[in-house]
């Protein structure tokens, strides 16, 4: 225990990285020897260039790992990036592609996705592409590698319009492509990674907001869409009533679950929820909240209701807490006003109409086909 909080300060000092002990504190001083790696790993992260790619990057590398990582571009940024990784850019449902850059790696976190939920019913084929095929892809190219473990980053569209808090237990129902195209990537994790012995875990992180994030996206992210509108002196654009409730995380929050899941040696085979469930909140109190961090006063615009939106969703936290030791550190309106923040240190953008519409008919959000947004 003495040598053990002897290399513990050694750390701190040495390396000043007094934001991170606590996961330094996980690999070397836990008793049950429950991390799986001590050393330096070999980590490949797919969407590494998008909001949840890029933070879980930079946390590896902190603590000694050496990152690759894959992003087609769709969703990410150049400049979120982290500079001391191997980037390439591509598709994840490119085969060869994939199973050059898993070669050696020992662990796979697939971050990647289209996560356009609403967008999804009227791009089926677009969705299907890149999160269903995507996965599968990088899959089979982690077992042909022989990758030791495989942490998917599914979505909490897998529960649909059941009873809410929603629990890992739970049937998986979604509703829509997004929701469809997760679950079978789930599914086939699970069969493929026990038929050939590759250790996999599912996180069902949720709604989770931050530094990094894209917002100048019309069809996702409404916490950022909300804030990029309000910041050019538009008000937010609300589907149907407003009373839709979610829960949603912030980023720093959900990392240190997610770097267990990768490195943790006995959870294994585990699908859990990864966010709070202490605040529930409804689109318009969220649509308050904004405007009063942003100092925008005009009312909300409320359009017509999006085809297939789950009205309420939110998740249990139970079994993240106590096998993962998740906990809520961030309020929701502090969560609110450090994305405010990095989009007005990033100046305000125009939205970008660039992802595909494959269904363009009379129940296509008007926001949508005409651009509104």
């Amino acid at each position: 225990m003495i040598l053990n909080l002897f290399i513990m300060n050694f750390i701190q000092k040495s390396l000043k990285l007094k934001k991170n002990i606590r996961y330094y504190k996980m690999l070397f001083y836990n008793r049950s020897n429950r991390i799986y790696y001590t050393i330096k790993m070999k980590i490949f992260i797919t969407g590494v260039a998008g909001f949840l790619g890029c933070h879980l990057a930079k946390k590896l590398t902190k603590l000694g790992h050496k990152v690759s990582g894959v992003d087609n571009m769709i969703g990410g940024e150049k400049s979120n990036i982290p500079k001391n990784i191997t980037f390439t850019k591509g598709n994840c449902e490119n085969n060869e592609l994939m199973n050059k850059l898993t070669k050696g790696v020992d662990i796979v976190y697939h971050c990647a996705a289209t996560a356009h939920e609403g967008l999804s019913v009227f791009s089926p084929n677009f969705i299907a592409k890149n999160n269903y095929m995507a996965s599968t892809s990088i899959i089979t190219a982690s077992i042909i590698n022989k990758v030791k473990r495989f942490v998917f980053c599914s979505s909490m569209a897998r529960y649909g319009n059941q009873k809410t808090p929603f629990t890992e237990e739970m049937e998986t129902k979604p509703v829509d492509p997004y929701g469809i195209a997760k679950v079978a990537a789930e599914q086939s994790l699970i069969l493929l990674g026990n038929l050939n012995k590759m250790e996999w875990n599912i996180a069902v992180p949720h709604n989770i907001i931050g530094p990094n994030q894209k917002y100048d996206d019309p069809f996702r992210n409404v916490v950022s869409i909300f804030i990029n509108r309000n910041l050019q002196g538009k008000p937010a654009i609300i589907y149907g009533d407003g009373n839709q409730q979610r829960c949603f995380s912030y980023i720093d929050d959900v990392l240190f679950s997610l770097i267990k899941l990768g490195l943790d040696k006995k959870i294994n085979k585990h699908i859990f929820n990864v966010g709070p469930d202490e605040e529930v909140i409804t689109i318009k109190e969220l649509a308050d909240l904004v405007a009063n961090e942003t100092g925008y006063n005009d009312k909300p615009i409320f359009v017509k209701d999006r085809p297939q939106e789950v009205k309420i969703a939110s998740c249990s936290a139970d079994k993240a807490r106590k096998i993962l030791g998740y906990n809520t550190n961030t309020s929701l309106k502090t969560a609110i006003e450090k994305t405010c923040d990095y989009i007005r240190d990033k100046g305000v953008r125009k939205f970008k109409y660039n992802l595909p519409i494959e269904i363009n008919n009379s129940i296509t959000p008007k926001t949508w086909k005409n651009k509104l947004i």
